[in-house]
């Protein structure tokens, strides 16, 4: 269902351009301003004015060769900017992904197992606040304390110095991950100025996004233990840590599974108001720049790249289910 999907999402997206009129919709190949005088002979060439399925072939068979238009806002080719920009939002997840993950889990399998305790009333207190917090607000604060109050933990990606040194040429850029980079390098400098920036961020996404993946594994975990098979487990002599850890828990992963796998697409396809607040130049940074230009091309770039990313999380979640549930099998 992969390829019938993206075709799906290809064909909405492109959809949507119709709504703009085809001077409009010309600025995909306008890679000068110069050229406006000859819009009209762009829209003949690439057949702006034709019936919607030309037109959508046309386009489609661009996208197929790496051709997503140019960028306005960037100056440069959309694919070109999605792949330079990547690597910055790919760091984030790299951190804050796993982190929320693991943390949600813990946090919800002790609320399930502590239910109506005090531990249990904290944390769930604690996932509705985290839920409830705006992105934006949650960065500036935080920004606010430790940056504007103690001078540590800096928005961007590296410091000038360090920028620099990248620049310089004896910095190799294997992947394009700096704190990656920096230890390929053998550079803590470098490492640790590039983690001191990703402190706040990493921090920003995990307290909001924890809150999810804690509340379902706590429906899921307490459903698991009221379950025929827990009671026979426990009625058969095996100590409660056997109980929870091998039954109960891998049963109730299956939900959760699916969320961090949602919510690490998401992260991936850019989160624009983290990476706007703290000036954390990724996809999200360039698609809220772009938006805010009107550069139509760039947006649509944006909007397919996230649309791939999701189509092969939820791939990537299905495979995962026949690990997880040995019920599942898939042929």
């Amino acid at each position: 269902m992969v390829i019938p999907t993206l075709l799906g999402i290809s064909l909405l997206i492109f959809g949507v351009t119709q709504l703009f009129d085809p001077i409009e919709r010309a600025s995909l190949y306008i890679r000068d301003p110069r050229q406006i005088r000859f819009v009209e002979e762009i829209i003949k060439k690439y057949g702006l004015d034709q019936p919607f399925y030309v037109q959508y072939f046309g386009w489609l068979s661009q996208v197929l060769q790496g051709n997503l238009g140019w960028s306005q806002s960037l100056h440069m080719p959309v694919l070109e900017a999605l792949i330079t920009r990547f690597p910055a939002t790919a760091e984030l997840v790299l951190y804050s992904a796993p982190l929320t993950i693991v943390l949600g889990i813990f946090l919800g399998k002790i609320s399930a197992v502590k239910k109506d305790t005090v531990i249990d009333h904290v944390t769930r207190v604690m996932a509705i606040v985290g839920w409830s917090l705006p992105a934006f607000w949650l960065g500036i604060i935080l920004m606010a304390v430790f940056y504007g109050g103690f001078g540590i933990f800096p928005p961007g990606r590296l410091s000038p110095w360090a920028e620099a040194m990248i620049r310089s040429g004896k910095f190799k850029a294997y992947t394009g991950l700096y704190t990656i980079d920096a230890i390929l390098n053998l550079n803590g400098d470098v490492f640790i100025d590039a983690l001191s920036h990703l402190v706040l961020p990493v921090i920003t996404l995990t307290t909001i996004n924890v809150a999810l993946i804690m509340r379902v594994m706590r429906s899921s975990m307490l459903e698991q233990l009221g379950k025929t098979y827990i009671i026979a487990a426990r009625a058969r002599g095996l100590d409660s840590k056997t109980v929870i850890d091998k039954h109960a828990t891998k049963n109730a992963l299956i939900p959760v599974v699916t969320i961090s796998g949602l919510l690490t697409a998401g992260m991936l396809s850019g989160m624009v108001i983290t990476e706007t607040v703290f000036e954390f130049k990724g996809v999200g940074y360039f698609a809220a720049h772009a938006a805010t230009q009107l550069d139509i091309p760039a947006v649509l770039g944006f909007a397919l790249f996230a649309g791939l990313i999701f189509v092969i999380a939820n791939l990537i979640v299905d495979i995962l289910y026949a690990y997880i549930d040995p019920r599942i099998r898939l042929r």
